[in-house]
């Protein structure tokens, strides 16, 4: 797992051919507004965090984000023991994010 600052998740994002955005907040969060094509799978869902996460392709790499940051480290945590290669968490979260946001 890396933390990245801003910057840097943002510069791999867009270099990344292989990326996809995670979004591990609840649904509600998730409504108010988020990244654009972040996908929304709930960490505090427990189990069916994980099993959603199987669903996942293992070999794509995974831009995660929460709210501050504590969430989505959490889950790149769980992401590596799955076997997920290329996890990154982004440091302080959608509430530093100054990128495009979208809300439903």
């Amino acid at each position: 797992m890396a933390d990245l600052i801003q910057e840097e998740w943002a510069e791999q994002l867009e270099s990344d051919n292989n990326a996809v955005i995670l979004d591990v907040r609840t649904e509600e969060e998730y409504e108010e507004g988020y990244i654009p094509n972040a996908i929304n799978i709930d960490i505090r869902q427990g189990q069916g965090f994980i099993d959603e996460l199987e669903k996942l392709d293992k070999s794509k790499t995974y831009y995660v984000y929460c709210r501050s940051g504590a969430r989505s480290a959490q889950a790149c945590n769980i992401m590596n023991q799955l076997g997920f290669e290329e996890a990154h968490n982004l440091l302080g979260g959608i509430m530093e994010w100054e990128g495009e946001t979208v809300e439903e």
